[in-house]
């Protein structure tokens, strides 16, 4: 991305839940998951929760761009556990994008193999022949001529799985700085957001989920 500048923005992460395994906060758009390469990309999510939660341990990342709900480990027993799930795709995610364009029909899936674009870091593109198997699932909330707004289920958990899925449709996410063109990038930020996650808590098993409302 020539001329990023990263410039994140300022505040305490908002904090959704904490026990003694897990913590669950609201990530904002714009604050990357962990360090980034450089010294101006060391302020991240991770890092500003070290001060309040001094054994916080990483378990999955969303992108700079996307935001909502986030768990973290507060136990490496905690790690390995939630690790694993978010491995043998046992938690559930929801997103909520906005897209270019009317996308028809209401519900679908897209099966669409990624893999890096090397030349073009860190930007993904589908690859039939090299590509790692990629699935999302989607359901129209409601719809315009211009715009649709729609929740996302990721079946995989590629690098970039729903904004390049979404782009190959022919309806980018709109403000997203690597797949949009046009008009369809011109927005403040990522219109991507992680609405809800589940997953069973490492202590007691039981199923447990977590939800942040969407911010556009």
């Amino acid at each position: 991305m020539s001329g990023f500048v990263y410039a994140p923005p300022s505040g305490a992460p908002v904090v959704i839940h904490v026990d003694h395994e897990v913590l669950v906060v609201d990530k904002p758009s714009g604050l990357l998951s962990v360090p980034g390469r450089g010294d101006d990309r060391a302020d991240c999510l991770i890092a500003r929760l070290r001060g309040a939660f001094p054994t916080v341990l990483l378990v999955h990342r969303l992108d700079l761009d996307t935001s909502g709900v986030m768990v973290f480990a507060l136990t490496p027993h905690a790690q390995r556990h939630l690790s694993r799930q978010f491995e043998e795709r046992q938690t559930k995610k929801v997103y909520v994008a906005r897209l270019a364009g009317r996308l028809e029909p209401r519900t679908g899936r897209v099966d669409l193999p990624l893999i890096v674009d090397w030349p073009n870091r860190p930007r993904q593109k589908v690859d039939h022949a090299e590509g790692r198997p990629a699935q999302t699932d989607w359901r129209v909330m409601r719809a315009s001529e211009d715009e649709t707004r729609v929740r996302l289920m990721p079946v995989t958990g590629r690098s970039h799985q729903l904004r390049v899925h979404m782009a190959e449709l022919g309806h980018p996410i709109l403000g997203d700085p690597l797949y949009a063109t046009g008009s369809a990038a011109e927005h403040p930020r990522l219109m991507l957001h992680a609405e809800s996650l589940r997953f069973r808590h490492p202590d007691s098993g039981v199923q447990q989920g977590f939800s942040a409302p969407v911010p556009f």
